[in-house]
């Protein structure tokens, strides 16, 4: 087939399984947005409607645009069928900016309008991180291990993404299991349901129904509506400034960004395994500019090109899967279907998919990398369970004190800190790995995989790295300070110290440990 004869096709019979498979996966992340804003940040419905999910939606559509002009060029360059690549809301940093950015700010103001100002200014500042990905990313996938990388990404999804919808699923198990045996049936076992019909929304179809039958949910068109896309440009800025009033934040969105970009790259290299070649730093900047844009529309979330194209590819799709999505989720946006199904579907029925999400996270994790960096991987996850104690003590206080317990004492009050440990509750120890847990994650996960690929000036790099960050608060302090040597300041030093300078007198042990335990492994660095 010769590329002059060649003519494109956007659309082909493939693309309505493929369709599904991509609506259920924005669909889900887009409720849970909303649900999660209105009901457990108390914003109003005329934001998360009015707004957030609007301004989401523009997004989706802007960086649907670039994805399937991109697809075209290459098609026709190639004379061949391509597969576009997919492309949404990030599943893992939506949860990051929800817990991490936005939460944080309507906790200790209790101003859901601030909050939602703070989150579009993040995801505004975040957009340009992503976009700056073409630059330096290269560079940080160079050095930084994958196992450190994917590693802390997995430990978000192992407590947020996957415990808390399981925890839902357990407290309504009529509709959450009908629901969930579903996802384990189709997307987990990957065997066929009748008439080859998608396991996500029959998920969402079977839990739905037991929820109306039981009573638990009801037909609602209360905010179905028109909802025009504005441009918040004032709120912006207003969210940017507080967000260089208080600088800490940018701890939280500067390194889940750089995942985001990263997480691009890769799923450009996966689609170009699968026979599709993509350039990676249009895609990074498409979907930097492409959250911008959310941003200035109301939606603090990113877009990313999605992991999953090989799949798509398998089923034959073209563009035309992309299109149906980039039409319809801003249709059922811009009317207000989105506030409908919100108020049909309980969130059990949601839930098993997300925890199918964080599943294909954590198993297609063990499986991009070697078997070794296991272990670099799961001290990755450790910190994310440190963040999810605290932030779960922190709601037990709250939930005291809203029942009318008086004199309680504070989280840290040190009175209380030796209580715990008496209990077997450490606190301080979990307080210091909460703080900066995603960056936490990464340089332990990165030293791990770097020892045990005898990379020590690698792994030593990443231990300074740990002990500057630490010596001015970026990671295991609730805000940033002048430098001082704490004592987790000085173990990063003794690490590094060690890693840097002992393998220099142990060269024949060295070359022993690369010799026994990783026959195709080089020379140390």
């Amino acid at each position: 087939m010769s590329g002059s004869s060649y003519t494109y096709k956007l659309f082909s019979r493939s693309d309505f399984s493929a369709f599904w498979a991509l609506f259920t996966d924005n669909l889900i992340n887009l409720m849970v947005l909303a649900g999660i804003c209105q009901f457990v940040f108390g914003m109003p419905a005329e934001i998360v409607f009015g707004r957030i999910v609007p301004g989401a939606a523009v997004a989706i559509m802007a960086g649907i645009a670039v994805y399937t002009w991109l697809a075209k060029r290459t098609a026709e360059r190639t004379g061949r069928d391509v597969t576009a690549l997919p492309y949404g809301i990030s599943t893992p940093v939506m949860f990051v900016y929800l817990f991490g950015v936005i939460g944080p700010i309507y906790w200790s103001t209790n101003d859901p309008v601030l909050a939602w100002q703070v989150g579009i200014g993040a995801g505004f500042m975040g957009g340009i991180v992503a976009a700056f990905g073409a630059l330096i990313g290269p560079f940080l996938k160079r050095v930084t291990p994958r196992a450190g990388m994917l590693g802390t990404l997995c430990g978000i999804a192992l407590v947020f993404i996957g415990t808390v919808p399981l925890a839902t699923i357990f407290e309504d198990p009529y509709i959450g299991f009908a629901s969930l045996i579903i996802i384990l049936w189709g997307l987990v076992g990957r065997f066929r349901l009748p008439f080859n019909m998608p396991a996500g929304l029959v998920a969402l179809l079977v839990g739905t129904l037991v929820a109306l039958i039981s009573g638990k949910a009801s037909v609602s068109v209360e905010g179905v509506g028109l909802y025009l896309p504005l441009p918040y440009v004032g709120d912006l800025v207003a969210g940017i400034q507080h967000l260089f009033a208080n600088p800490e934040l940018f701890l939280v969105l500067v390194p889940v960004q750089i995942y985001n970009f990263i997480e691009t790259m890769n799923n450009v290299e996966s689609a170009e395994a699968a026979g599709d070649h993509y350039p990676v730093g249009l895609c990074q900047v498409t979907d930097g500019v492409g959250t911008m844009i959310g941003a200035v529309f109301g939606s603090p979330f990113p877009t990313t090109a999605y992991i999953g194209h090989p799949a798509y590819k398998r089923m034959g799709a073209h563009a035309g899967y992309l299109i149906a999505v980039g039409l319809v989720i801003p249709g059922a946006a811009f009317l207000g279907l989105l506030a409908f199904l919100n108020n049909l579907i309980p969130v059990a029925a949601a839930a098993p998919v997300l925890v199918f999400v964080a599943l294909s996270l954590i198993t297609n994790t063990a499986q991009s990398v070697k078997p070794a960096h296991m272990a670099a991987v799961t001290i990755a996850m450790m910190p994310h369970v440190s963040a999810f104690l605290i932030i779960k003590w922190g709601s037990l206080m709250n939930a005291l004190g809203a029942t009318g317990v008086e004199g309680l004492p504070r989280l840290g009050d040190e009175a209380l800190t030796a209580a715990l440990l008496q209990q077997g509750a450490h606190f301080s120890g979990h307080l210091a790995l909460s703080q900066g847990a995603i960056i936490t994650g990464l340089v332990w996960g990165a030293i791990v995989a770097s020892v045990i690929d005898g990379r020590f000036r690698n792994a030593g790099g990443f231990a300074l790295a740990g002990a500057a960050m630490s010596a001015i608060g970026i990671v295991h302090s609730a805000s940033l300070h002048w430098p001082e040597l704490s004592g987790v300041t000085v173990g990063y030093l003794i690490s590094a110290a060690f890693l840097l300078i002992y393998p220099i007198f142990h060269k024949a042990e060295e070359n022993s440990h690369l010799a026994v335990d990783e026959p195709g492994a080089t020379a140390a660095e």
